[in-house]
């Protein structure tokens, strides 16, 4: 079983209730992604039946979930067999008024579906007749076609805006007490990023494993929302689009083969105002990764522009990045559905070439974004926009000069040394010596350049780094039973006995994973590099950064990140996930201790230790 076949048995964390303690925890259920449909249908069907029974409580039809399709979304295998019954009742009291409201609704999403199941709405892409997707023929209505839609740095009433990016961990009921804020630290938690959700034109979401009725709850029935995941595996890595709930379309990127997962996290949330906010977060959408386990969420408003800007086809920056996943992730048929379907005036209706640039003001956005696009890709343009390359591009972007010469810095042995590099992840990879060192050098923003031209013996043959240049970090299985939830918090972090046991794997370089917050298990991915703490010599004018960080759904794994083949001149990525992430500089210890979720140093793995291996749990293997 591959990592990523691990990953996927992350999916029904949350179904063991709504509170967790160290006292009465039993073992949270793990679903593999190759579990039956009927299976999947069966708890998604119960999940719908805790939302309905919640909404009969408050029939209010601004509040309640009037109608949910079995058409259905359920963390990784997503059923495929529609509801054939529709709800029917009288007129009499809160129930009924509930029953009607749901059979009219169920009236109309058949409708929808009808429609849906038009050949020219089949594809992947629209069909010419229709608003199509190119620049030429597309409908996108102006900013006066929108009601209440203004201009530049405008937001909603009492909202909490970010026009310079927040990175913060999330909420915990677990963690210390006056960890969750109370010290000074603020957190995130999800109702606060989503905000007035009356306010919300259009939600752009995204997750590996998901719990449908919870993230419904925070968004109006109204708001059409476009919900981006794993595709189920009878979909065989086909790139689909379906309605899975009323103003709800499900889409899915194709996968090769049906291999890798869609992992990638993050919402795009437009408001009526016309503010954008962006988030990248390291947690799924459920209740378990917003409550139980530790994430790092980061949160950038965007101003909408007064008057929109010339389409730069030179451009390279993060709205056109930010475009180039929307469309790899088969977000653009399923903005095209909404907009030839209920909601004609939604404030992103095609993905037209700068789509994003053109009418949102990106100016303050000082991240870089960092995607990993599942596929084979070919040639310099190709390889250095996703995968570790794109990380490596990343890091010359910063700050060309600084970075070319940070590897060099001048310490007290009278050596050069690299920043050195510590890998914060929930899963662990087969690691090869050369694939390390490939990403090493990515990392440090090195061109592989000369690697890829040295005989392939030799790379084969190479050694894996040291612990001075890498450290990563992983739970020890003694640190995961002495946690606050124990052995059945472990669920979402991987590790195989085998893997760890392969003669050749760089146990070495294995550091203690702990939260600065207490006895909680870290979901987070957060790569930081920094200078030796004994560099003594900087030039003045590189003074100013010590180092940047990663945060984003990328496990430290070859299928997160890609691996290298190919030559200097001709190189070749080949990547088996969909990931995304930022990259942004620090410039002093203060900001690399803010903006880090585990106890620095780590302290490394020593002769009794052994990371947390699920194969080896009671609790999960019932032994």
């Amino acid at each position: 079983m591959s990592e990523d076949e691990d990953f996927a048995r992350a999916v029904a964390l949350s179904l063991q209730g709504s509170a967790h303690s160290s006292a009465n925890s039993a073992a949270l259920s793990i679903d593999h992604q190759d579990d039956n449909d009927d299976d999947s249908e069966a708890r998604f069907q119960a999940d719908l039946a805790r939302a309905i029974a919640a909404s009969k409580a408050n029939p209010s039809p601004a509040t309640s979930i009037s109608t949910l399709s079995s058409d259905s979304v359920q963390v990784v295998d997503i059923g495929s067999t529609p509801s054939s019954a529709v709800a029917t009742g009288t007129h009499s009291g809160a129930s009924s008024t509930f029953l009607a409201e749901r059979a009219q609704l169920e009236k109309e999403r058949l409708a929808r579906l009808k429609r849906l199941n038009e050949p020219h709405l089949q594809s992947t892409e629209p069909q010419p007749k229709r608003r199509t997707l190119s620049g030429a023929t597309s409908y996108t209505p102006p900013p006066e076609a929108v009601p209440g839609r203004r201009g530049k740095e405008t937001v909603d009433a009492a909202a909490e805006v970010f026009w310079d990016g927040e990175l913060r961990q999330t909420a915990n009921m677990h963690v210390e007490p006056g960890c969750n804020g109370e010290d000074g630290t603020p957190v995130f938690r999800l109702s606060q990023i989503i905000g007035d959700k009356s306010q919300i034109e259009l939600a752009i979401i995204s997750t590996y494993a998901l719990q449908l009725s919870w993230i419904y709850t925070f968004f109006s029935p109204s708001t059409p929302v476009v919900l981006v995941t794993q595709p189920a595996p009878s979909e065989s890595g086909r790139a689909t689009i379906k309605e899975v709930l009323p103003n709800w379309i499900r889409a899915t990127p194709f996968l090769r083969g049906g291999r890798g997962v869609m992992h990638m996290k993050f919402f795009l949330l437009f408001y009526r105002s016309g503010r954008l906010r962006i988030v990248i977060s390291t947690a799924n959408l459920m209740d378990h990764d917003w409550r139980d386990i530790e994430n790092t969420v980061w949160v950038q408003d965007v101003p909408y522009r007064s008057s929109p800007i010339p389409h730069d086809a030179k451009a390279d920056d993060f709205p056109v990045t930010l475009e180039r996943v929307l469309y790899a992730v088969n977000v653009a048929p399923a903005l095209a559905t909404l907009a030839s379907t209920d909601h004609p005036n939604i404030p992103l209706s095609a993905l037209r070439a700068g789509a994003l640039r053109t009418r949102w003001d990106f100016s303050r956005v000082r991240p870089i974004l960092i995607p990993s696009i599942a596929g084979k890709h070919e040639g310099w343009p190709a390889v250095l926009k996703t995968g570790h390359t794109s990380l490596m591009r990343a890091v010359g972007q910063l700050n060309p000069q600084k970075w070319a010469v940070s590897l060099e810095y001048q310490v007290r042995t009278g050596q050069h040394r690299p920043p050195h590099g510590l890998q914060q992840g929930s899963s662990i990879g087969t690691y090869s010596a050369a694939w390390l060192t490939e990403f090493v050098l990515s990392a440090r923003g090195a061109s592989p350049e000369a690697w890829l031209n040295s005989p392939k013996s030799r790379r084969v043959g190479t050694s894996p780094p040291s612990p001075d240049t890498l450290k990563i970090l992983f739970p020890t299985r003694d640190w995961v039973r002495s946690s606050v939830l124990g052995e059945a918090g472990g669920g979402t972090m991987f590790c195989r006995k085998n893997t760890w046991e392969a003669a050749k794997f760089p146990r070495n370089l294995f550091h203690e994973s702990r939260s600065r917050r207490g006895r909680v298990l870290m979901h987070s991915k957060v790569r930081a590099s920094h200078l030796d703490s004994d560099v003594v010599e900087v030039k003045k004018d590189q003074a100013d950064t010590i180092g940047y960080v990663y945060v984003g759904s990328h496990n430290f794994t070859p299928s997160a990140w890609g691996t290298l083949s190919g030559s200097g001149f001709t190189p070749v990525l080949n990547v088996t996930n969909y990931e995304l992430g930022i990259i942004f500089p620090l410039k002093n210890e203060a900001e690399m201790k803010q903006v880090v979720c585990y106890e620095r140093p780590p302290r490394r793995y020593g002769a009794r230790d052994r990371p947390w291996i699920q194969e080896e749990s009671e609790v999960f293997n019932g032994e």
